[in-house]
């Protein structure tokens, strides 16, 4: 597909505005924020540190989907710098507690956009844990940077009567402000709370802010907030702060953030940002960032394809967010305060996208937080009576579709990852399973298949999508209970795993929906995306059955009639096709700009045809991930798109996220080192791989020949080292 052409902004540029930095090996120096923030990547580029609650990032203030994120690079204002912020999600909520610098008088536009200021990406630069801008209208440089609980905002003024606005009044897009409180604690510090509700039903963010310098006076400015069903619900705070400044006079604003309370917020602050010190706090973020990236090292490749690499392993680590405050205490479902001990609690899951394969890297890199996120999931279930399906700062959005913490905590278990229990924790996954009154599982189990009810009362939305990932977290449930030796339970939904089956129509070999009576639904195309398919249409979730890959190639005929049905997958566009705003990164049917179709690739493993994978995984990295900010291809979503970019660099994917098997691919650099846990080195060495010698010719474990298309996590965690032998020609296939 065609991209808009934009300049990328050069890697060198972004390391020389950013502060000096000592670093032995710095992997931070490739990754560039700015990618994703055009397009529809959604992401944002401000600073944080791995998997962080703060977010603290620019705002273009203006609402729309491209700004759903809050920044959108073609902008060219920017009206507030706020603490929280979604990573290329497609939702449009967050935005808090948002502070911008000014000098009098100000520039303010009419509503939405608000008091503002324009700035140039050439006064701009962006990296791990720093971003920088020159407001233009102003000529206040800001600088920002955090911690885990804090973003710390230095600004230079000019000699100036200058302002700092923090507004808890304005949202964008999904969010509205319910309730907000400033409290001027002394000449330095102010502290309070947004409430307020967009995708999150209900978010409480608490704050406190410390100046370092005294200001001269402050003035409030209060808005009752009424709605027509209830009146007067609330007040919505704007409170500005004069400074006199001299010029390049920097001033810091070091700001905390509670889900739990505005003591919280000051605890979280006296722990992590005591001193009015920027440069050592974005030392340590840019330290904490080189620990986690240096988990995966490559060498050799290009620049660009270093920039890629580290920018998606960054992107991967941006959420979950940690939430959770310094002292363990968190907001949880049931409306109560917590407190998490000995472990951290998350929110943040995009998991119908990340389960796929942003949560199986984790296991390898992230072992502990994966522990953590299970402990996060079971105590959310405690608190909710469900494990989450799509969280969000305490509460559940029932966001998307399936019960896809299932796989994530069943694959931590079959790893041995964590020392959550698995009794309780298998509990958890029957009960969110058997949710009879939740989103047709109550008729998956009684039909085999969620119905497309022609009764409005009834009617269930991607029907045909829920039964296929319902099966497939059935087939994770099995999967555990059979590991535990729990026979009666693994057969139950071993043979729930099968009901994907019961949508394929042998008359049009597609999977169909079906209505309550058990037929198919009538004038069904696989071209159409309809209400019956999740973001998707029939061509694209055809292919999810991942626990049942030889009975998908039964089902069609066998593995040459599969094929086929593969080639037509990456070939066939219909002529003036009009497509939604989903499906981009289109090859074919294939869409690479959305979840569904990411295994696809991969599948030719299971036909025989390996380099027809190796072609097409080495065409979608090199063609639909650049670095430039119009480098995603798709929504982010958490780390998903950037997750299947690090595993097939490194050469392998997880097709069934789950088995503990994963399909070898074409890797992407000469040698790949993934340090794991447990003190041994993972190795992938392809010699010759170029851009032109993306074909496997035959392939060694530990110097020996290698009989099989997949890589196990048992050899993983052995620190194998697997070779392959690369060419400009499709190779012999090498597995039996």
């Amino acid at each position: 597909m065609k991209h808009k052409s934009l300049l990328a902004l050069s890697l060198l540029a972004i390391v020389a505005c950013t502060p000096e930095k000592k670093q032995e090996a710095d992997y931070a120096q490739y990754v560039n924020p700015l990618i994703g923030t055009d397009f529809t990547g959604n992401t944002y580029p401000g600073a944080q540190v791995p998997f962080g609650m703060v977010q603290l990032s620019p705002d273009n203030g203006l609402p729309g989907w491209d700004r759903i994120s809050g920044y959108f690079y073609p902008d060219t204002t920017i009206a507030g710098f706020s603490h929280m912020h979604l990573s290329g999600t497609g939702a449009g909520d967050l935005y808090d507690i948002s502070f911008m610098p000014v000098t009098r008088p100000y520039k303010e536009a009419s509503a939405p956009l608000g008091i503002y200021s324009t700035f140039s990406h050439n006064d701009e630069a962006a990296s791990a844990g720093y971003y920088r801008v020159l407001l233009q209208d102003y000529n206040i440089n800001v600088e920002l940077t955090a911690t885990d609980h804090c973003g710390i905002q230095r600004y230079t003024f000019p000699k100036a009567e200058a302002s700092v606005f923090l507004n808890l009044k304005k949202a964008m897009n999904w969010d509205f402000t319910l309730d907000s409180y400033v409290e001027v604690v002394d000449s330095v510090t102010v502290r309070g709370y947004r409430f307020s509700q967009g995708w999150s039903p209900d978010q409480r963010v608490y704050f406190q802010t410390r100046f370092s310098k005294p200001f001269t006076a402050y003035h409030t400015d209060t808005t009752s907030i009424i709605t027509k069903e209830k009146g007067w619900i609330g007040t919505a705070y704007v409170v500005r702060f004069d400074f006199n400044t001299q010029k390049d006079e920097q001033i810091l604003v070091n700001t905390a953030i509670s889900g739990v309370s505005m003591d919280g917020a000051a605890k979280n602050l006296q722990a992590e940002v005591p001193e009015n010190n920027f440069d050592k706090y974005y030392d340590q973020a840019v330290a904490k960032w080189n620990k986690e990236l240096s988990k995966i090292e490559v060498q050799g490749g290009n620049t660009d394809d270093k920039v890629k690499f580290y920018t998606a392993l960054y992107h991967a680590m941006i959420a979950p967010t940690l939430y959770s405050d310094v002292d363990g205490s968190y907001f949880g479902p049931d409306g109560k305060v917590h407190k998490a001990e000995g472990w951290n609690n998350y929110s943040t899951f995009s998991l119908w996208d990340t389960y796929r394969a942003t949560h199986p890297l984790y296991t390898y890199i992230q072992p502990e937080r994966t522990n953590d996120m299970v402990q996060t999931f079971l105590n959310f279930y405690d608190q909710s009576g469900a494990l989450p399906l799509w969280n969000l700062y305490g509460h559940e959005t029932n966001m998307m579709i399936g019960y896809h913490a299932v796989p994530v905590i069943v694959d931590a278990y079959l790893k041995g990852i964590g020392n959550f229990d698995p009794e309780k924790a298998l509990q958890a996954c029957i009960a969110t399973a058997n949710r009879d009154d939740y989103r047709g599982i109550g008729f998956y189990k009684e039909k085999g298949y969620v119905p497309a009810y022609s009764d409005p009362k009834k009617w269930e939305n991607w029907s045909l999508s829920k039964t296929m990932e319902y099966a497939f977290d059935d087939y994770c449930i099995a999967l555990m209970a059979e590991k535990m030796g729990k026979k009666e339970i693994a057969d139950e939904f071993y043979k729930r795993s099968l009901n994907y089956r019961n949508l394929y129509n042998p008359a049009t070999s597609f999977m169909q929906p079906r209505d309550e009576k058990g037929n198919f639904v009538s004038g069904f195309s696989p071209d159409d995306y309809t209400e019956d398919i999740c973001e998707s249409n029939g061509w694209q979730y055809f292919w999810y059955a991942p626990q049942d890959l030889d009975g998908l190639i039964g089902l069609v005929g066998g593995e040459e009639r599969f094929t086929q049905k593969l080639d037509s997958m990456f070939t066939y566009s219909p002529a003036n096709e009009e497509l939604p705003i989903f499906s981009t990164g289109m090859i074919g049917q294939y869409a690479h700009g959305n979840e569904p179709s990411h295994h696809v690739i991969y599948l030719y493993n299971k036909v025989g045809q390996p380099w027809k994978t190796q072609q097409y995984a080495a065409r979608v990295m090199h063609d639909l991930y650049k670095n430039a900010p119009d480098g995603i291809c798709g929504n982010e979503d958490c780390g998903q798109m950037s997750a299947w970019f690090v595993f097939s660099a490194m050469g392998f994917y997880p097709v069934n996220p789950a088995d503990q098997q994963y399909e070898i691919g074409t890797p992407l650099f000469p040698e790949v080192k993934m340090h794991l846990e447990n003190g041994k080195t993972f190795t992938v060495l392809a010699p010759s791989v170029s851009v032109d010698n993306i074909y496997i010719q035959s392939v060694k474990m530990d110097g020996k020949p290698y009989d099989k298309s997949y890589i196990t996590h048992d050899q993983i965690m052995s620190g194998a080292t697997f070779e392959f032998e690369m060419g400009n020609k499709p190779g012999p296939v090498w597995y039996k």
